[in-house]
C-alpha cells in the first residue's frame, strides 16, 4: 500500500523520426504501480511486444499476493513468456522483445524491478541518482565509470542490449535476468521512469534541472522532458513517467554568511587573506628562481581527402608519442602500422574504412608496440577483396575500442606476452576465428559482439589466459583453455546458443 500522497504524471512521444510508437507506460496511484516499457522488434511487432508486457505486469501486480519483490519477478517472468509465445505463433513477430523499467511503492519505500536500458532516477533535496543498471555494452561501461555520460551518450553502439524481455524462456528467479532493488521513497522524494528515447539524448544534469523546475507539477516536468529529446534530435520514441511525494520541492540555494562581527577583521578572514598575500607573493618571486617546465603539447594530425596527409601511414611517420591521428572518412587500402604512444581513431565512428591492402596483408599491424590506441574504424574484407586478419597485435599492448571488423579470415589475431585490451568492438562475419589469442598473453576483452563467425568466436591457445567480460556471443563456439569453463565465461557474459569446440576437433 501506498503511504504517502502522490503527484504523478506521465506522457510518450514518437519523437521526431520514427512514425510509430513501440514505448508504452502504465500509473496505478491507488496500487503504487508506475510502469515504463521500450518495445522492440519494428512496426508492429515491437507496439505488441509493449502491451503483452503492460497487460501482464499489471495483472499480476494488481493480484496483492506474495513479496513485492517476488510479485515484481513473477510478472516480468509471465510477461516475457507470453511475448516468446505470440512471437512464435506469428511470423510477422518474431524476434519481438522489450525492456522495462517498474516501480512498485509502499510503506515508505519503492521496489524497482528493471530488464534492459530504460532507467529510473530517485531524486530527493538535490541528489540525482540513477537506480538502475544499463544492461547493454555501452551503458554497463558507462555505469562503471569507464566511459563519461557524453562519450556513452553518443556511441555508435549505444542501443544494442543484452537483456530483454522476450527473446528467449525465463523463469522468475534465473540468474542475469531481472535486477531488482528496493530504495527509500517518502514524501520529499521523486521518481524518474524513462526510456532510452531521453537518456539517450538528455543527459542527468538537465534532466535534474526540468525535475526542479517543474517541482510541485509533474506533468509539466514531463512535457519541458519530451521536449528536450525532441529538441536534441528526437531520434526514438520518448516516454516519461514522473512520481512525487507530497512534499517535493526543489532545494532552496543558500548563501553562505558570516557567523558574526566585521567579516574583514574576523579572524577566520584575516587568516585566509594573509594566505592569499602569501601564496601571491610566492607566486610572483617563483619565476626568479625556477626555470618554468619545457611542455610538449600534444597534436591532433589528420589525414585523408583533403587534409594535410593524403594517407594514415604518412600522418602516423609524421606523430609523436601522445599525438592522435584523426582519419576523415573514406576509404583506405592501405596496411597501418601502428606506432607506441600514438593514438588512431576515426573521426566519424566507422566512417574510416580500412579495405584489404595490396599485400592483402592484416588492415593494422602492431608490432612490440604499446600505449597505443585503435578507435571507432571499421574494417571490412569481401570475396573479391578478402583480408587475412583485421588486426595483428605481435606482443604489443594496444587499446582497440569501437571497431567494426566484417569479412575477415581472423577477425583480431594477437599473439606474445603483451596484453591488449578489446573493448565495445563488433567482431562478424569472419572465415575463421573472431580473435585468436597465441600465447601466454592476458588480454582484456571486454564489451564486444560477436556473429556469424564460421569458427570460433574466441580461441586461446598455448597458455593464453583471456577474461572475458560483458560480451554478446550470439551462436558461436568459444574454444578456451580448461581452467576457464564454458559456465564461468556465461555468468560475465551474454550468451545465445554458445557452445565449446567439437571433440575431436583439430586446432591449428
Amino acid at each position: 500500500m501506498v503511504k504517502t500522497a502522490l503527484k504523478y504524471a506521465g506522457a510518450t512521444d514518437p519523437g521526431r523520426i520514427r512514425r510509430n510508437n513501440e514505448d508504452a507506460f502504465h500509473m496505478d496511484a491507488d496500487r503504487g504501480i508506475f510502469l515504463v516499457v521500450d518495445g522492440i522488434g519494428g512496426q508492429a511487432a515491437g507496439e505488441k511486444a509493449a502491451a503483452i508486457a503492460v497487460e501482464r505486469l499489471r495483472a499480476r501486480l494488481e493480484r496483492q499476493t506474495g513479496a513485492t519483490e517476488q510479485r515484481i519477478r513473477e510478472a516480468i517472468a509471465i510477461a516475457n513468456n507470453e511475448i516468446l509465445k505470440a512471437a512464435r505463433s506469428n511470423p510477422e513477430w518474431q524476434g519481438m522483445a522489450c525492456v522495462l523499467t517498474v516501480a512498485v511503492l509502499e510503506n515508505g519505500s519503492a521496489v524497482v524491478g528493471h530488464v534492459g536500458d530504460s532507467r529510473l532516477y530517485h531524486l530527493r533535496r538535490g541528489e540525482l541518482r540513477k537506480i538502475t543498471h544499463d544492461h547493454s555494452p555501452v551503458g554497463e561501461r558507462e555505469d562503471k565509470g569507464e566511459i563519461g555520460e557524453a562519450e556513452a551518450m553518443r556511441h555508435p553502439r549505444r542501443n544494442e542490449v543484452f537483456r530483454d524481455v522476450g527473446s528467449e524462456a525465463h523463469e522468475p528467479d534465473d540468474a542475469n535476468f531481472i535486477e531488482i532493488e528496493r530504495i527509500p521513497f517518502d514524501a520529499e522524494s521523486a521518481l524518474l521512469l524513462c526510456s532510452d528515447g531521453l537518456s539517450d539524448l538528455v543527459p542527468a544534469s538537465e534532466i535534474q534541472r526540468a525535475l526542479e523546475r517543474a517541482a510541485g507539477d509533474p506533468a509539466a516536468a514531463v512535457r519541458e522532458l519530451i521536449d528536450a529529446a525532441n529538441r536534441a534530435g528526437g531520434k526514438d520514441n520518448v516516454t516519461v513517467v514522473v512520481v512525487e511525494g507530497e512534499h517535493f520541492t526543489a532545494p532552496a540555494s543558500g548563501h553562505a554568511t558570516p557567523a558574526s562581527g566585521n567579516f574583514f577583521t574576523s579572524r577566520p578572514v584575516i587568516f585566509f587573506y594573509g594566505l592569499a598575500l602569501a601564496s601571491a607573493a610566492a607566486w610572483f618571486v617563483r619565476p626568479y628562481f625556477v626555470s618554468p617546465p619545457v611542455v610538449i603539447q600534444a597534436r591532433v594530425l589528420s589525414a585523408g581527402a583533403g587534409a594535410p596527409f593524403a594517407t594514415i601511414a604518412a600522418a602516423l611517420a609524421a606523430a609523436s608519442p601522445n599525438d592522435t591521428v584523426e582519419v576523415l572518412p573514406g576509404e583506405y587500402r592501405e596496411q597501418v602500422n601502428l606506432r607506441s604512444g600514438v593514438n588512431l581513431r576515426s573521426r566519424v565512428p566507422r566512417e574510416a574504412r580500412l579495405a584489404a591492402s595490396v599485400s592483402n596483408g592484416p588492415a593494422i599491424t602492431a608490432t612490440n608496440v604499446h600505449d597505443a590506441r585503435v578507435t571507432a574504424f571499421l574494417i571490412q574484407g569481401d570475396a573479391q577483396a578478402p583480408l587475412s586478419t583485421g588486426i595483428l597485435l605481435d606482443n604489443s599492448g594496444v587499446d582497440i575500442e569501437g571497431v567494426d571488423i566484417e569479412g575477415a579470415n581472423v577477425g583480431i589475431e594477437i599473439r606474445g606476452a603483451a596484453s591488449p585490451t578489446l573493448r565495445g568492438d563488433a567482431i562478424h562475419d569472419c572465415i575463421a576465428e573472431g580473435i585468436l589469442i597465441a600465447g601466454p598473453s592476458s588480454p582484456l576483452i571486454s564489451h564486444n559482439t560477436f556473429q556469424r563467425i564460421k569458427g570460433p568466436a574466441i580461441a586461446a591457445r598455448d597458455g593464453a589466459k583471456p577474461e572475458l567480460v560483458g560480451n554478446v556471443f550470439e551462436k558461436s563456439v568459444l574454444d578456451l583453455p580448461p581452467d576457464l569453463p564454458l559456465d564461468t565465461v556465461r555468468e560475465h557474459n551474454f550468451m545465445v546458443d554458445v557452445k565449446p569446440p567439437a571433440k575431436g576437433a583439430k586446432k591449428k
